[in-house]
């Protein structure tokens, strides 16, 4: 295990493109830290430059204490999981797995331990002689990790490793790399583009945007306290709802409909247009407190998932998506009552994208 601290680092291309602003992050010894934000965001540049694939431009990455700046990707200590296997098709899954440790000169007897505790702990020690043609994409992803595992490395790198599978695989490989972490209490860095992974998986979840750390936190904390209209709007399925509003005379006004300002916020409004905030599962039918807002709202569009129904509801000027019961079945144009408790609302500036 080991502790990563990246600070104010920094890539540019040419000394015009900048693609990574000044990021500073600690990741702690055995933390699950995940690295989320849409494609082109800045993730997996920043993982590459931890691993050494990437110059840095500027700051300074740190592993266990020692700035790695400099150093080449094998004299790290780090091992990394590719999104596309890397698996040498004419070797047999024990000759991949083992392949590094021979050009370490690790000595047989250790490699064949090494190997097969990684195979058990991945459940594939049972298919150590077959190639990689005849896995599937799990089986095949699985050898990666393996490969990774008999290392022993101080920190674990994971890019995009689950982006190539099917949607049940993807939930299966999910939970493996979630129980191998409890085993293994290793350090590991994951990047990802689905915001579903990083929740699940992290300790911690680094939120980027156009190469910019929107905020740093725990999946509660990001799901739930947001600091950033950009953190608030990527994160849960269905996303927050968001729409642009005005507050007067201690009421926020929705295009028609209007509500009380939450008192706690009252000191941090100014006026003019922000962005309003709520989670669907935190729109009810039913009302949750007396301090709750009532909002008259129309049916507009109903999307049954079995489980729970997500309904779109139209609220003065606002289109607001909310979870509701799986019995529930009004038509379109029906009239309904949602609330709101003043806890679970969140206001952004509309032009710094800020949290108030």
């Amino acid at each position: 295990m080991a502790t990563v601290d990246l600070k104010n680092v920094v890539k540019s291309y040419d000394g015009k493109l900048t693609v990574i602003h000044g990021v500073d992050l600690q990741i702690r010894h055995g933390e699950f830290v995940v690295f989320v934000g849409p494609s082109g965001c800045g993730k997996s540049t920043l993982l590459r430059m931890v691993a050494g694939l990437e110059t840095i431009s500027g700051g300074t990455i740190a592993i266990d204490g020692q700035v790695v700046n400099e150093l080449p990707p094998r004299h790290r200590d780090i091992a990394m999981v590719f999104q596309d296997y890397a698996l040498y098709p004419h070797k047999t899954l024990y000759d991949n797995m083992a392949f590094g440790l021979r050009l370490r000169k690790t000595p047989e007897d250790e490699i064949k331990r090494r190997v097969m505790d990684a195979a058990r702990l991945l459940h594939i020690d049972h298919m150590l002689e077959r190639r990689p043609a005849a896995l599937s994409g799990g089986q095949r992803q699985r050898v990666a990790i393996g490969r990774a595992i008999v290392r022993q490395p101080k920190v674990f790198l994971f890019d995009e490793p689950l982006s190539n599978l099917d949607a049940q695989l993807r939930h299966e490989m999910r939970t493996e790399i979630k129980k191998l972490h409890q085993r293994l209490g290793a350090t590991i860095i994951y990047v990802t583009h689905d915001q579903v992974e990083a929740m699940t998986l992290a300790d911690r979840i680094a939120v980027l945007s156009a190469g910019k750390l929107m905020q740093y936190d725990t999946p509660d904390a990001i799901y739930n306290r947001p600091a950033a209209l950009f953190v608030a709007g990527f994160t849960g399925a269905p996303p927050m709802n968001l729409v642009d509003c005005r507050v007067a005379q201690d009421e926020i006004d929705l295009g028609g409909v209007r509500m009380a300002l939450p008192a706690a916020l009252k000191p941090k409004v100014n006026g003019g247009t922000l962005r309003f905030g709520v989670r669907p599962e935190n729109l009810t039918l039913a009302r949750a407190s007396d301090d709750s807002a009532a909002l008259e709202a129309e049916v507009l569009l109903l999307e049954p998932l079995g489980a729970e129904t997500l309904v779109t509801f139209r609220v003065g000027a606002a289109e607001l998506v909310a979870r509701c019961p799986a019995s529930f079945r009004d038509a379109p144009g029906s009239r309904r009552t949602l609330h709101l408790q003043p806890q679970h609302l969140h206001l952004f500036d509309a032009a710094s994208g800020a949290a108030l």
